[in-house]
C-alpha cells in the first residue's frame, strides 16, 4: 500500500474505539493476564500507548516539522506505563487514550497540510534519519502490532481449554 495521510488516519482514529470495543468492561482475568514474565497485560498496553501518545508521536512529529538545525527525537520511556496501569483503571485509561488521540490527530492534521511536511526528517537515536511519513507509518503499525498483542494475550488465556482445537489456532503458538 502506498503511503496516504487519509488512510493512515482511517486506522488511528478508529484505534481507541477497537480498544474499547475489546476491553471495556471485561473481568480482570481478561484485561490483568499475560503471557508470562517480562510480558504486558492488557491494560498495560493501553497505558503504554498513552505514554506513546504524550511523548512520542505528536512530540516527534513537531520536532520533524521545527525549523531547529538540531532535530534529534529523544527515547521512549518504556517503563513509565506500569505505574500508570497500576494507579489506574482500565475505564481511565481508555477513555484518557481516546481524548488524547483526538487531540493528536487534530493536531498533526494542522502540522502535515502539504506533502513536502511528509518528507522533512529528524534522526532517531537508534535507526537514524526518519520522515514524518514514516512515523506515521509507524504508528499506525504500532497500534495495530498492539491490537495484535492484546488478541494474542487474550486468545493465549484459553489455550489449555482448546484441547485438540490448538492446532487450528496459529495465535496460540505465534
Amino acid at each position: 500500500m502506498q503511503f496516504s495521510l487519509s488512510k493512515s488516519l482511517e486506522v488511528l482514529e478508529r484505534t481507541p474505539q477497537v480498544l474499547f470495543s475489546m476491553l471495556n468492561n471485561l473481568s480482570s482475568q481478561w484485561i490483568e493476564a499475560n503471557e508470562g514474565e517480562n510480558t504486558w497485560t492488557p491494560k498495560e498496553i493501553v497505558a503504554h500507548l498513552i505514554i506513546c501518545e504524550k511523548t512520542n508521536w505528536l512530540t516527534r512529529a513537531k520536532i520533524i516539522l521545527s525549523d531547529s538545525t538540531d532535530k534529534i527525537l529523544s527515547p521512549i520511556d518504556m517503563m513509565g506505563h506500569f505505574d500508570l496501569a497500576k494507579n489506574s483503571s482500565l475505564q481511565d485509561l481508555l477513555k484518557g487514550f481516546s481524548r488524547l488521540r483526538e487531540c493528536s490527530l487534530d493536531e498533526l492534521k494542522k502540522l502535515s497540510s502539504d506533502e513536502s511536511s511528509l518528507q522533512k526528517t529528524a534522526m532517531h537515536p537508534k535507526v537514524g534519519e526518519v520522515s514524518l511519513q514514516q512515523l506515521i507509518a509507524t504508528w499506525v503499525t504500532h497500534d495495530l502490532s498492539h491490537i495484535t498483542q492484546i488478541s494474542r494475550v487474550m486468545a493465549r488465556q484459553q489455550k489449555e481449554q482448546v484441547g485438540p482445537f490448538e492446532v487450528f489456532l496459529k495465535i496460540l503458538n505465534a
